[in-house]
């Protein structure tokens, strides 16, 4: 029984199925990525959620929290319309969000192969700006579990198929390139929270009144917005006809690498591999160290320099009001940076991974990131701003460069049939670092600092243990091997499958013109880049504005 039969997707009109996606010749695949990116900009969004905690901290108060009555228990504060929400209560979205990101994934990966890119994006985009829409409701009239369900859950399953509609789709269209363009593609969901939060925090203060603090009426403004962007991506999906390539393409040179193969696993046989599970503990480890330094970016780099970010020679706790609010926003440039190297790293990387190879690309990753990591104390020690705030950049430009290098290397392993639905199965190893990574950092500071150590000094350890992280993963990297032939799919079983689709569809009327993609007029490729490249050339610049502050 497969998943789709326990949680059926509705039925779709005919023109959202993946034969109506197919393109006919004289279509440019370079107007695929634009698409993607569209979707990718708008989910990504999920990463600069934190721009809501404090306004929706005092949601009530407006100017001040209004505290619950001290007796009050967890589930009374979440349905309680009278007393303002505590930012942990807050935070437990962004925990749904890459929860039911990978579970949506894992789910409904398979379903996707089968529906197409352009049904899934639709839906990703019905899931995530109705999750906005909910959730403006439940702020609206003050219900935590409105926001939780709306963003956390509905919105997360609209992240994991919006996060894996086109990543099946673009290794199709470029067997030459595969890790450039899924680099591009998944570089857009590091790139939406540089572009949607400091959008969200203007929008914020245009709506912000005596009575609201604006939260609710930017969330149905940024529901519109994305839902524009998403569905003009969803329905500018196109795949390629069954054995299209390159024409300037040798299959023969990609297939003669070790780890690069020809033929196809099903997605029920490669989730049972040794090469699955390992290529798991690859992505959760590396994910884990670079998740838990990205959540606690802002309060690292102000706990260890402290007074020492604007020249006074003074921890954390004994500047004033004044000089906290200077490093605070020293502080936002250094977590701007790092979100700037966190996308540049996903195109540089998994472009890179094209000539190294995949596995090389993570052994790199491993290897610096563990000298990276395990030098990290040293800087602080030194007061070396300039070299702390390099390492951790390099650092997480290899975080996002494991998130758009991993499609491809799964390619590499089990073909490019049902690399969608397999890297559905994969994006579990993000949920588990999602909650591992921060946890992990958050716990370990609390408990030096409960025992005594300075803050200054209460990372270094955890420095050192998500350096050993990095050094289980390269164990792990080093230890995948090409798939056993057994696992391969027969030419019987892929007969086999090819019929059972073409029976399921029988029944649809053929494929009109204009939907099946064809040529396209040489003018749209540059506009369609323009039309995602113009919002995060400003996000972009916006991020290197902050940045500044921290070299003045």
């Amino acid at each position: 029984m497969s998943t789709t039969d326990v949680f059926p997707i509705p039925a779709t009109p005919s023109f959202l199925s993946r034969e109506r996606t197919i393109a006919s010749p004289g279509f440019s695949r370079w107007l695929v990525p634009p698409a993607a990116l569209a979707i990718h900009l708008c989910i990504g969004m999920a990463y600069g959620f934190s721009v809501f905690w404090l306004p929706l901290s005092k949601a009530i108060g407006i100017t001040e929290s209004v505290e619950c009555p001290k007796e009050i228990t967890f589930l009374a504060r979440v349905f309680s319309a009278t007393c303002d929400w505590k930012l942990y209560m807050l935070g437990w979205t962004y925990t749904l969000f890459f929860v039911f990101l990978g579970s949506a994934a894992a789910i409904w990966g398979g379903w996707l192969e089968r529906a197409g890119p352009r049904k899934a994006g639709v839906v990703a985009a019905v899931c995530w700006c109705g999750g906005l829409v909910i959730s403006a409701g439940g702020i609206m009239l003050h219900q935590l579990w409105m926001l939780w369900l709306g963003s956390g859950v509905i919105g997360g399953i609209g992240l994991g198929l919006g996060y894996i509609s086109p990543v099946s789709t673009l290794i199709k269209w470029f067997p030459d390139r595969r890790g450039m363009a899924t680099g591009l593609a998944i570089m857009g969901f590091g790139g939406g929270a540089m572009i949607g939060a400091p959008l969200a925090d203007r929008l914020m203060k245009l709506y912000a009144t005596p009575a609201s603090v604006g939260v609710w009426e930017t969330f149905l403004t940024l529901a519109a917005i994305y839902f524009v962007f998403m569905m003009a991506g969803a329905l500018s999906y196109r795949v390629p006809p069954d054995g299209w390539r390159p024409s300037t393409w040798d299959p023969s040179k990609a297939t003669s690498k070790k780890l690069v193969t020809d033929r196809n696993v099903h997605l029920s046989v490669a989730w049972r591999t040794p090469q699955f599970w390992l290529l798991w503990g690859v992505l959760c480890l590396n994910v884990s160290a670079g998740i838990g330094i990205l959540g606690m970016a802002s309060p690292l780099l102000q706990e260890v320099f402290g007074g020492r970010l604007i020249g006074v020679s003074a921890t954390i706790d004994e500047l004033t009001a004044a000089q906290k609010t200077q490093i605070a926003a020293i502080a936002a440039g250094f977590t701007g940076l790092l979100s700037l190297f966190n996308i540049a790293g996903r195109i540089f990387w998994a472009s890179l991974s094209d000539r190294l190879g995949r596995k090389m690309t993570y052994a790199v990753f491993f290897v610096l990131g563990i000298a990276l990591y395990s030098s990290i104390p040293w800087t602080a020690a030194t007061v070396n701003l300039a070299l702390f705030v390099a390492f951790f950049c390099v650092a997480l430009s290899m975080y996002g460069g494991g998130f758009a290098t991993v499609p491809a290397y799964l390619a590499d392993l089990f073909g490019t049939r049902m690399v969608g639905a397999i890297h559905g199965r994969l994006l579990t190893a993000w949920s588990t670092a999602g909650v591992l990574g921060p946890v992990l950092v958050n716990y370990i500071r609390d408990y030096q600092i409960d025992h005594g150590v300075a803050r200054a000094q209460a990372y270094s350890l955890t420095m050192f243990i998500l350096a050993a992280l990095l050094a289980a993963g390269f164990i792990c990297n080093l230890l995948i091997k090409p798939v056993d032939p057994k696992n391969y799919m027969t030419p019987e079983q892929i007969a086999a499958a090819d019929a059972a689709e073409k029976a399921k569809n029988v029944a649809l009327p053929p494929p009109a013109a204009s939907a099946a993609g064809e040529a396209r007029p040489t003018w749209l490729i540059p506009a369609a880049w323009l039309a995602v490249w113009v919002p995060l050339g400003w996000g972009i610049w916006v991020t290197l504005q902050k940045a500044v502050l921290l070299f003045k």
